[in-house]
């Protein structure tokens, strides 16, 4: 490989910070934005008009490579031809980039439904607009069109579809495929699209006071989704949590979700009161991996199961997320449980960084208390409400 000569030497494209360009010589800069991202772009003539071409991020793109891909651009232009358009043969489609980074995405993700939302939201909403578009050709036009007919009428979905199409641009713009600003941050910072009030969703609850007669109607039924969703009750735990429940997370007394299947990425132990251990009892006989088996062998119960009992049921106003609302306002309205333990029994995080960081405790026995507490008050063995300290 020929070395060619510039201005700039490694040291100095390393200490630079200060936004701005830096000339290297014969047109080419090394751009740094505010952000303190690098990047390559060469200013050359084609076709008697100043043209700023992106060469790439200084990751992907180091000295010399940029130097001898200016000097290639530059004698393309100089015998009347484009470099732009050599430049373009290698520039995927906006389409074909994001499967791409969807791909190298996917072992990343814990769950294949959220990795198969990140491609689908591109799918339907970016890809109409902007999927055969070359990526160096988008602008914030473009990410207007897409993001303008949802920003407000579906405004959870648009910012979802914003945080992804920033994603897709940002690795263009690593691999040389896009010069300047990614167009998601310019119009996120001119404040183009209007600001959107946040609704706060709330899961439908079964009021506390009747759940003993509820779970009563359940413990008639003899299916899996009534015993799962039972558990789910006792424990207080998420539909995920459950149904991905194996035998070998169950050890005498104590259920450990493991931080690969917890929401917060964090193991939780989860205390087995008597009640809960009669459930698991009788299906332990399955032999199955999973503690719910579904209609397949080795299989867990559809995530849909509990939800399509409740409605079978004819159970109005309720959710099977709601029973940890519900167990929420027991422990605080009967109970008189402490705030943290009662968070902590549903695995919520509490205070700020440095707080979490010296409650290295998961108050496990205040929680076994609680939840047996919880468990004779569901299953109409207790009318009495004990204070939990």
């Amino acid at each position: 490989m020929a070395h060619i000569n510039g201005k700039l030497t490694k040291r100095q494209i390393e200490a630079v910070s200060n936004p701005g360009r830096y000339s290297d010589g014969s047109g080419l800069y090394l751009n740094v934005t505010p952000t303190g991202a690098k990047s390559w772009v060469l200013r050359t003539v084609i076709k008697g008009k100043r043209r700023d071409i992106g060469l790439g991020g200084l990751s992907y793109t180091p000295l010399q490579n940029a130097r001898m891909k200016a000097q290639e651009y530059r004698t393309v232009a100089r015998n009347g031809g484009d470099p732009l358009a050599v430049s373009r043969k290698a520039v995927p489609t906006f389409r074909v980039l994001a499967i791409e980074v969807h791909a190298q995405r996917l072992p990343t993700w814990k769950n294949p439904k959220h990795a198969q939302q990140w491609i689908n939201t591109l799918r339907d909403y970016a890809f109409p607009h902007i999927g055969d578009m070359d990526v160096d050709r988008i602008g914030s036009p473009e990410v207007l069109a897409v993001l303008s007919p949802i920003w407000t009428d579906k405004p959870e979905t648009a910012k979802r579809v914003s945080q992804r199409l920033k994603a897709v641009l940002d690795v263009a713009k690593a691999k040389g495929f896009m010069a300047g600003e990614n167009p998601v941050v310019t119009i996120r910072d001119a404040g183009i699209l209007p600001k959107v009030a946040k609704s706060q969703k709330h899961h439908a609850a079964m009021h506390w006071q009747d759940i003993p007669a509820f779970y009563e109607s359940l413990k008639a039924r003899d299916a899996m989704a009534a015993y799962a969703l039972r558990f789910l009750m006792l424990t207080g735990a998420r539909t995920g949590e459950v149904l991905g429940a194996t035998w070998d997370e169950i050890e005498g007394n104590l259920w450990t979700v493991p931080a690969s299947r917890m929401k917060a990425g964090k193991a939780h132990r989860v205390p087995l009161c008597e009640e809960a251990l009669s459930i698991l009892e009788p299906l332990r006989g399955l032999q199955s991996k999973y503690v719910f088996e579904g209609q397949k062998r080795h299989r867990p119960l559809s995530n849909m199961a509990m939800e399509m009992l409740l409605r079978r049921m004819n159970i109005q106003g309720a959710t099977v997320h709601g029973f940890r609302s519900s167990f929420r306002d027991w422990a605080g309205d009967a109970a008189k449980a402490p705030r943290e333990v009662a968070e902590a029994c549903l695995a919520h995080s509490l205070g700020n960084a440095v707080e979490r960081a010296y409650a290295r405790s998961d108050l496990l026995d205040r929680r076994r208390r609680l939840m047996g507490r919880w468990s004779q008050f569901v299953s109409g063995k207790s009318g009495k409400v004990v204070k939990i300290g």
